[in-house]
């Protein structure tokens, strides 16, 4: 019995080299996954786009949002299209330990000695559980790292990731390092070089993590009751 086609779906950006992670990403879970149908969709800025793509790949599809947390784009965007298709749609990739993984792996590549406190910068949602996500998955960076790690966002909630930065050195009067928690490069990514951390780190896209963890999810939609609600995430 052939398998649900893993439709990835990202935000999409202006930036050419933002797609290209993500494709490079989608390469990555092919070569873990080779049985499955993996495909790409965008929900702006690049195409294909998600209705395109769905369109393309039937109703017997899951679709693993490439996002690191929950919020608009998950359940009404996508979940939203999905319905249309009749497709699944898997929880958001974050909070998650998979990502403590790819995150303790660029603080190491950044050079960042270890004990040093981190503000774990995200893009940013209006939505709260999107904010509590992010938020939760700062605890798991903390716990594995054993040292202070702070949440901030580009945008909205507070703090801002310049804030964040600032209270942290006042704290603990020492240097600060700030993990991308993005995806790709883009808008995003270019102002964590202005936060005046001591270290900044390279967006999470193509840590092999990912591509396991992007598998993980769509396994957990596959597997759970037929419908189009977003699925819970692996506990």
């Amino acid at each position: 019995m052939s398998q649900p086609t893993l439709l990835a779906v990202a935000h999409g950006s202006r930036n050419p080299a933002a797609a290209q992670v993500i494709r490079n990403l989608a390469g990555q879970v092919r070569r873990l996954a080779p049985v499955l149908d993996v495909r790409v969709a965008f929900l702006g800025h690049s195409d294909p786009s998600l209705p395109d793509e769905l369109d393309a790949a039937g109703a017997d599809t899951v679709v693993v949002p490439l996002l690191l947390s929950a919020g608009y784009h998950v359940t009404a965007d996508i979940a939203g299209a999905a319905t249309s298709a009749g497709a699944r749609v898997a929880a958001a990739l974050g909070p998650d330990q998979l990502l403590v993984t790819a995150l303790t792996a660029r603080l190491a590549e950044a050079g960042v000695p270890d004990g040093t406190p981190v503000v774990l910068a995200a893009a940013g949602s209006a939505d709260p559980a999107a904010a509590a996500d992010v938020r939760q998955q700062a605890d798991l960076l903390a716990s594995a790292l054993d040292a202070p790690v702070l949440a901030a966002f580009a945008t909205s909630p507070q703090p801002a990731v310049s804030q964040a930065v600032a209270s942290l050195r006042s704290r603990t009067g020492g240097p600060v390092a700030v993990a991308s928690y993005l995806l790709a490069p883009g808008q995003f990514q270019d102002q964590l070089a202005g936060s005046g951390a001591d270290w900044v780190t390279e967006p999470l896209g193509g840590h092999p993590a990912l591509a396991g963890l992007v598998i993980d999810r769509y396994r957990v939609a596959r597997s759970a009751k037929t419908g189009s609600g977003v699925a819970a995430a692996a506990s």
